[in-house]
C-alpha cells in the first residue's frame, strides 16, 4: 500500500501570500538552484551499486501487444488528488491548488534540461521515468492491470519526474544507453533512479544498459 500523500497547499498559504507581496515590489526571481526538487527515494550510490548487481541482464522482449491503456495512469492516489496532481505539488514551488487538487499556479523545475516552468502547470510534463513501453519490454507484459496501474501512478518511488514537454519527448521510451539528459549535473541521480525503479519492480536491463549505468556511477557520482 502506498503511503498517503498529504497536500501541502494549505500549509503553504501564508508563505505564498508573503512571496506574492515581495514579487510585487521587487519583481519575480526564480527559485535558487538549491531549491531544485528531485523525486523521492532515489537510492544512494552504494545502494544503487548493490541493486545494479542484482538486476537480471537480458535482451528486451517484444513490443507486441503494448498499449498505454494497459497502464491506467493519473489515477486518484490521495482523494481527490491524481498521481499527476500529487507530483506537481510534491515537486513544485509555491503551488496553489483548487478544491479539486488541480494546481492553478506555481513554479516547476525540469531536471532533464535545467529549465523552469512558471505559472501554467499545463506547460510541465510528469514523466514516467522508466517509460511504460520500456517496462512492458522488460517484464511488465506479464503483470496484471492492477500491477501496471501501481507502476504508472507510483508517487512514493522516483518513477515520476517533472520534465519540460520537449525533454520528455526527446527522451521518449529510450533507456540510459540510448539517451541521457542534456543537464549533466543530474546524470548521477538519473542512473541511480533508473536502477532503483528497475530494482523495485524487478525489471530487466540489457547489457548495454548495464554498461552505461555502471560507467555513469563511476564517472558522475
Amino acid at each position: 500500500m502506498q503511503t498517503p500523500f498529504v497536500p501541502r497547499a494549505l500549509l503553504r498559504a501564508s508563505a505564498t501570500m508573503v512571496a506574492a507581496a515581495v514579487i510585487g515590489v521587487l519583481g519575480w526571481a526564480g527559485p535558487a538552484s538549491a531549491d531544485h526538487v528531485m523525486p523521492p527515494n532515489i537510492p544512494d550510490e552504494s545502494e544503487a551499486r548493490t541493486q545494479l548487481n542484482s538486476l537480471t541482464v537480458q535482451a528486451k522482449g517484444p513490443q507486441d501487444g503494448y498499449d498505454r491503456s494497459l497502464f491506467p495512469h493519473w489515477n486518484v492516489v490521495d482523494s481527490p488528488c491524481t498521481a499527476r496532481q500529487v507530483v506537481l505539488e510534491r515537486d513544485g514551488h509555491d503551488v496553489v491548488t483548487d478544491d479539486n487538487c488541480q494546481p492553478t499556479a506555481g513554479s516547476w523545475w525540469s531536471a532533464f534540461d535545467d529549465e523552469w516552468v512558471h505559472d501554467d502547470p499545463a506547460d510541465i510534463s510528469v514523466d514516467h521515468f522508466v517509460p511504460l513501453s520500456e517496462a512492458w519490454k522488460t517484464g511488465a507484459a506479464d503483470w496484471t492491470t492492477d500491477e501496471r496501474a501501481d507502476f504508472a501512478n507510483d508517487v512514493t518511488s522516483s518513477q515520476l519526474w517533472l520534465a519540460t514537454p520537449s525533454s520528455n519527448s526527446e527522451k521518449g521510451d529510450q533507456d540510459p544507453s540510448e539517451w541521457m539528459p542534456s543537464n549533466s549535473d543530474v546524470h548521477c541521480d538519473y542512473v541511480k533512479s533508473w536502477i532503483g525503479v528497475k530494482h523495485t519492480y524487478d525489471l530487466t536491463i540489457t547489457s548495454a544498459e548495464e554498461s552505461t549505468l555502471q560507467d555513469t556511477l563511476d564517472t558522475a557520482c
